[in-house]
């Protein structure tokens, strides 16, 4: 490359943050149809969720969770019955399928090279891949729960909520809580949206690390409930996802979400730094 070529690159590099790259990335995940197909399923559950309710004979039983019991109450338990639900598996797989094409669907396609060519530094494709992977974490939680507050309100109507503690408060306190709630495991989704970029800078087969970030949170889930291994419950990141709940109290219980959000922006940085420094020195051929 000749020097005249190569002059313009320099105040490239040192120019402010543009949004064009974000939002070209947020259109390209956007126009995806396996991850539009995702956005599907997770909003079928809470529409699932509602119809089973309410062509129930009966409320359901003593033995069914909290929210379930609630939802012939209220129709924005809908939202949380089916949070609690998706955070196993459909949430995850969702930031899993889009924090592992992240990096490893760029090389696989072999046009990773091209466009750190543009020129795009490595750590602000990171930054803007981890942005666009937050943005789909948020996304999809926050369909599940708006999807079950419109469904649970026109199956069974809205009014002053019950808490769990017994409390009631009014409609648009109890919207409230439930958008409180529903950014809160979205925050819990977005640290593993960090661990997905990590493992996707790893590999070209975004397969695998769709996979791989699978079990990471599959594996988390079952330590928590392991006793043997208690000491290290704390420390896992899905082990305070869900003091959601604890929200529905009054008082609203503060330290299991400050924990969890505590532990979330750990593992956020953590991985995010991980991923700097694997993707900062690596040999892009592809």
């Amino acid at each position: 490359m000749s020097a005249a070529e190569a002059a313009p690159a320099r105040p490239v590099a040192g120019r402010g943050p543009s949004p064009r790259f974000l939002l070209s990335e947020l259109r390209l995940m956007l126009r995806r149809r396996r991850n539009l197909a995702g956005l599907l399923v997770l909003a079928g559950v809470p529409v699932l969720i509602g119809v089973a309710v309410r062509l129930q004979a009966s409320r359901p039983g003593r033995d069914a969770p909290d929210f379930f019991r609630s939802i012939t109450d209220n129709g924005l338990f809908v939202a949380l019955a089916a949070l609690t639900i998706e955070m196993g598996l459909f949430l995850p797989l969702a930031v899993a399928v889009v924090a592992g094409d992240s990096v490893a669907g760029e090389a696989n396609l072999g046009t990773l090279r091209y466009l750190l060519a543009v020129p795009v530094s490595r750590p602000r494709l990171l930054a803007v891949k981890y942005a666009a992977i937050v943005v789909g974490a948020f996304t999809a939680t926050f369909l599940v729960s708006v999807t079950g507050m419109v469904v649970g309100l026109l199956l069974f109507g809205g009014g002053p909520m019950t808490l769990l503690s017994g409390t009631q408060v009014g409609f648009a306190e109890g919207a409230g809580r439930v958008a409180l709630a529903t950014a809160y495991l979205a925050c819990g989704m977005a640290s593993l949206g960090a661990v997905g970029l990590f493992v996707s800078t790893l590999t070209e087969q975004p397969i695998g690390a769709t996979i791989a970030i699978l079990v990471f949170s599959t594996a988390s889930f079952i330590l928590d409930t392991i006793p043997q291994v208690s000491w290290i419950h704390p420390y896992l990141i899905t082990h305070n996802w869900t003091a959601f709940g604890d929200l529905f109290r009054d008082p609203v219980a503060w330290g299991g979400l400050a924990h969890g959000l505590y532990v979330a922006a750990a593992y956020a940085v953590v991985f995010l730094l991980a991923a700097w420094a694997r993707f900062a020195g690596k040999d892009v051929t592809s």
